[in-house]
């Protein structure tokens, strides 16, 4: 059922080159707010302006892009966003397909966790290690592959494809908004975050709380005096607990496969500076699940009434309650409209390059960027090489097989969605 044109782009897949692509990138120790994460997108520029692509390379106004109201968030320290945008010149009025990509990663924690150094890949069989593995250095290269195919077949597109290389994702998503911001648009888009064989067409969010509560100071030898913010807090966490479970009843069909599609997590508690003082304050931060089609303002408001309710049922809160803020990144809940062709295209391209069946839709219960370009207007779903249980972990690797087999079912993809000439 293969025409001509992609029998030839699919045969120029250079597997060898995606390959090597792939460990150079991971060799670049490319954690969110990092010099090493701008450093990366000069090379990746150079590698679009290697395929001829327009490239346009710019140094982000983070003090404007802060100042939006629509802002995401951000939750590592930064000092500079470079934003990367490289789009085919040969394209007429055809449709433009973005194939967008984060290039931060997140820090690799303990190293004597890894088997060798995170940032020099290790090779066993058909797998990759390292940080970035999967999440996501496989699906940029990935990318490039499909790009290098296409260009390297001599074929011209009747539209245009726009590789969007994003920094900052796995802290708010500022690459991704500050790009959409700059003006770069398309018609549909494809983020190549790990699927796991999957296509991800609905994206859970997640908000970050933090909740401060307060004791009253004395010294341990008579704490009976004081009230240990530690104890204060037990109440609340599990007013959380019960909340997580009434958030969880009646998930979209999307997410019915997870136990936990929107998950409540505590992920640090600090109280007190004394080990001879009871505690006179604590201060827990977590991730609040955002349920799909949710507003991030009511899922805010509820997590603040149930921690007013349960101050006004315990005897010290009542007096002196706990506040709720909320640092950190903003990630809203995104999906494909349903039924949209995008899903249909990708899936046909996936079973017509491996030879075998279409891949099922599902949702994902973890924020991404594709809520940022759902919101603007442009229907986005994931595809992409990798598992995501092994993401952020010392286990991270990727298939080589999986990623050649994402980079071709890209080539089709790009094809019948832009055109030929």
């Amino acid at each position: 059922m293969l025409t001509d044109e992609e029998t030839a782009a699919l045969a120029a897949v250079d597997e060898v080159a995606l390959g090597r692509t792939l460990m150079e990138l991971i060799s670049v120790p490319s954690v969110t707010g990092s010099a090493a994460e701008s450093e990366l997108q000069h090379q990746l520029a150079g590698r679009l302006e290697w395929l001829g692509m327009d490239v346009d390379l710019w140094s982000m106004d983070l003090q404007e892009l802060r100042a939006d109201p629509d802002f995401p968030g951000t939750e590592a320290p930064r000092e500079e966003a470079w934003g990367l945008v490289g789009t085919t010149s040969d394209g007429g009025d055809g449709p433009t397909l973005i194939l967008q990509g984060h290039v931060d990663v997140v820090p690799p924690g303990d190293l004597d966790a890894w088997d060798g150094d995170p940032f020099v890949p290790r090779v066993t069989g058909d797998l990759v290690h390292g940080r970035g593995a999967c999440d996501m250095k496989a699906g940029i290269a990935a990318h490039l592959a499909a790009l290098a195919a296409i260009r390297t077949a001599g074929i011209r597109l009747r539209g245009r494809v726009a590789a969007h290389f994003v920094v900052g994702e796995e802290d708010g998503g500022v690459g991704a908004f500050g790009t959409l911001r700059r003006g770069h648009r398309g018609d549909a888009c494809v983020i190549a975050e790990p699927t796991d064989g999957t296509l991800i067409t609905a994206n859970a969010g997640a908000l970050t709380f933090r909740v401060t509560v307060p004791g009253r100071a004395a010294h341990g030898s008579a704490r009976e005096q004081g009230v240990s913010a530690v104890d204060a807090y037990l109440p609340l966490h599990r007013a959380l607990a019960v909340l997580e479970t009434e958030r969880n009843r009646d998930p979209d069909p999307l997410l019915a496969e997870y136990s936990l599609p929107y998950a409540l997590s505590v992920g640090t508690v600090r109280a007190g500076d004394w080990a001879s003082s009871v505690p006179d304050l604590l201060i827990a931060e977590g991730r609040l699940g955002v349920r799909l089609g949710e507003e991030p303002a009511d899922a805010r408001a509820e997590f603040e009434r149930c921690v007013a309710r349960a101050c006004a049922a315990d005897p010290w809160l009542r007096d002196h309650p706990a506040t709720v803020s909320w640092p950190g990144g903003l990630f809203a809940s995104g999906r494909l409209p349903e039924g949209h062709a995008l899903a249909d295209a990708v899936g046909a391209a996936h079973a017509d390059a491996t030879a075998g069946p279409r891949p099922r839709q599902r949702g994902a219960t973890y924020g991404s960027d594709l809520r940022l370009y759902a919101a603007a207007g442009i229907p986005t779903l994931q595809f992409g090489p990798g598992d995501i249980a092994v993401a952020h972990s010392d286990r991270e690797h990727v298939s080589l097989r999986e990623t050649v087999a994402a980079a071709r079912t890209l080539v089709l993809t790009v094809l019948r969605t832009v055109g030929t000439k």
